[in-house]
């Protein structure tokens, strides 16, 4: 298959751009969705250590960006168990 070779991309420079651009795409999904499976509140990886893993995030910022609110100084209106 012609452009999908090293050699193939040395004649046809025109393809090196579209490679970079979807190699950039799919490692900022990647980032992305690790980024999502780890510091989400809404995910748990292990509920014996902290069975309440919702109540560390009563007083943190855990949106990606809010420039409308800073959730360190806002008292949560959730209940406390």
């Amino acid at each position: 298959m012609q452009g999908l070779s090293l050699q193939s991309l040395k004649r046809h420079k025109a393809l090196i751009p579209l490679y970079v651009c979807t190699a950039l795409g799919c490692g900022g999904a990647i980032f992305y969705l690790t980024r999502l499976a780890v510091r989400n509140p809404d995910v748990t990886w292990n509920r014996k250590s902290n069975p309440e893993p919702w109540e560390e995030y009563r007083n943190k910022q855990y949106k990606f960006y809010s420039p409308i609110r800073d959730y360190s100084k806002e008292e949560s209106p959730a209940p406390k168990y």
